[in-house]
């Protein structure tokens, strides 16, 4: 298959061929569903490029010092003076870093990517005597929105963004089909292609680019809302690239408007839909109390006052969480919404050590290092790749005049010591809420909504993420994915309603599937399950006993790996009613048991951060 016999995705071609010819347009992003040809366009790229252009495929599982390059240790002992060995980067020198699935790389290993490409060097070691220049590479990446995102502050640094759909015409299919059985492979069909690159490259530093056009660059990313200055350059890279493909003298308004949209779509997506939320919010707050759109209103007459759920991020719930969340907000009427509490700075949420050997990344826990990434901490002789040199001389120097040592150090296998690092992860709390009618009582539904988004604050700022299901009436939803976006949990927490019956046992299925799909995902994920619940289950799932179905669910739940409890009781010990249901079911689930009076919002905080250092 030749790149242009690629069949549909024109703006992607255009994409590819623009950075082809000048590589300050800042690489291309694919976005799009799987199995739509993402990386098979990415791949036939190489055809349009200069011969003999690096092209490195970087694997989801380097290191730090697979990416930089490192110290050859076995050669470095032998001749006694440093020798380094060139990583990944520095093979891509002048060409192509490939990245398949990018939002699931390690963000630290994104992150030094990202700040090589921009400084154009790089260190190996400490010291600047380990400073080694690389020359200019392109960052070519895809992924796929279903398995994860990316952060806005990585998204940006792409110049351009394409976003895919799968192919619905006919026609183009057939012709698809066609190709991928033609056994004809010749790679000589992009030959003029390629010459026209060449040319146009020639001609660029000659493009001249008037000022009323750099006006209209920087008026068309106001329009857009676009933060910072990166759209800005790229564009003006962009237009120019395009101008020079169209072998025209100067750039004009119609190249700008032509690759605009590849540059500016994606910052779009995400500051002007953040703005438009803003506004749609406060709006929603600026309601008047006779609207006819008015909870009291809407009450009286049995209709629902919420604001359906967004339907972003499903991919993180069950596989028919998209269904169940649409019965769910179907199946709402006489109920209210409560606001969020107060927000307040919580406490620093700690852990103690982990004692698994992990590569999650983040800024809440120390635990073992799986690879080459973090601080060592002590030298074992355990074998792995990872050499420990200060503490393999000292085992090597006692025996040197033995072994006869004239100049170089002699060193055995029996010296070898190796390190062992530590770095610090992220956590996924599950916070699961009880939405029945009782939770409207004395408005404890506020405390936590507040203790809620006090803890989403310190997880986004330690890098961890959160996950909301609330159950009611009779089912549960998962109105929170696993997330990390402030933006989107204060939307979801404003909307929790209150009302109904208490479906306990969805609840904790949907737990359950929950904490199973994010493990099959990611297996080293770390939970901690907040039930927040009276205990007065009234609804049955599956037409059996609620009390017996709460035990077979618990059962499950106490399976799961890496996962503790905590059961919030919400019911008034007060009354004379009370049934202290919710201490059975912290029982049945083995986890830590707290009464409503601890149920203000920094309460709330602080058992999960007791429960937390509780961890060993």
């Amino acid at each position: 298959m030749n790149f242009q016999n690629f069949i549909g995705h024109d703006d992607a071609k255009l994409a590819l061929i623009l950075n082809a010819l000048d590589s300050r347009c800042g690489g291309v992003l694919f976005v799009g569903e799987k199995g739509s040809g993402k990386s098979t366009l990415a791949r036939l790229f190489k055809n349009i490029l200069p011969p003999a252009t690096p092209f490195v495929n970087l694997p989801l599982h380097a290191t730090e010092e697979a990416l930089l390059g490192g110290v050859e240790m076995e050669e470095t002992i032998k001749n006694g003076r440093k020798i380094l060995r060139s990583g990944l980067l520095q093979r891509a020198c002048d060409g192509v870093v490939y990245i398949d699935d990018v939002n699931l790389l390690s963000p630290e290993i994104l992150a030094l990517i990202v700040k090589a490409q921009s400084s154009r060097n790089y260190f190996i070691g400490n010291g600047n005597h380990s400073r080694r220049p690389l020359q200019n590479f392109m960052l070519l990446a895809s992924m796929n929105p279903e398995e994860g995102y990316l952060s806005s502050h990585f998204l940006d640094r792409f110049g351009m963004c394409v976003f895919w759909e799968g192919i619905r015409e006919r026609m183009q299919k057939m012709a698809i089909m066609k190709t991928a059985m033609s056994s004809d492979q010749r790679q000589n069909d992009d030959q003029d292609l390629r010459e026209r690159i060449c040319g146009a490259r020639m001609m660029l530093e000659k493009i001249i680019v008037p000022v009323e056009i750099r006006n209209t660059i920087a008026q068309k990313c106001i329009e857009n809302a676009v933060c910072g200055h990166r759209g800005d350059i790229f564009l003006f890279y962009a237009a120019r690239a395009y101008a020079a493909l169209c072998n025209a003298a100067e750039v004009t308004a119609e190249h700008v408007d032509k690759v605009l949209p590849l540059v500016l779509l994606h910052r779009r997506r995400i500051y002007k839909q953040m703005e438009e939320d803003r506004a749609n919010d406060q709006h929603r707050h600026d309601k008047p109390a006779d609207s006819k759109n008015s909870p009291e209103q809407n009450r009286e007459k049995g209709k629902d006052s919420a604001t359906d759920y967004e339907d972003e991020n499903d991919n993180a719930g069950s596989g028919d969480s998209g269904q169940r969340r649409q019965q769910f907000r179907e199946s709402r009427s006489a109920e209210e919404i409560f606001n969020v509490g107060d927000v307040f700075n919580i406490r620093r949420l700690a852990f103690r050590k982990d004692r698994m050997n992990r590569t999650s990344s983040g800024r809440r826990t120390k635990t073992g290092s799986l690879g080459k990434q973090g601080r060592q901490i002590k030298s074992i002789m355990r074998p792995n790749s990872d050499i420990a040199i200060d503490a393999t001389i000292r085992a090597a120097a006692p025996f040197q005049i033995v072994r006869g040592r004239s100049e170089m150090l002699l060193i055995g296998d029996n010296d070898l010591r190796f390190k062992q690092r530590e770095k610090k992860m992220g956590h996924l709390a599950v916070l699961v809420v009880d939405g029945s009618g009782s939770m409207g009582a004395k408005k404890r539904m506020v405390e936590t909504k507040g203790a809620v988004q006090s803890l989403l604050l310190d997880c986004y700022q330690k890098r961890d993420k959160v996950s909301l299901i609330v159950f009611r009436k009779d089912a549960a939803c998962v109105v929170l994915p696993p997330t990390a976006s402030v933006e989107a949990a204060s939307r979801r927490l404003q909307e929790i309603p209150v009302g109904g019956k208490t479906p306990l046992t969805a609840g904790l299925l949907e737990t359950y599937k929950l904490v199973k799909n994010v493990l099959l995902k990611s297996p080293q994920t770390r939970f901690l399950v907040v039930l927040v619940t009276d205990g007065r289950a009234n609804q049955s799932f599956s037409g059996a006993p609620v009390r017996e179905e709460i035990a077979k669910m618990a059962g499950l739940l106490g399976e799961l790996p890496v996962t503790d409890f905590v059961v919030i009781d919400t019911e008034d010990k007060k009354s004379f009613l009370k049934a202290d249901l919710a201490c059975e079911i912290s029982g049945l689930l083995g986890a830590d048991y707290y009464r409503i009076n601890d149920l203000q919002a920094v309460h709330l905080t602080e058992i999960i951060r007791n429960k937390k250092a509780a961890y060993t």
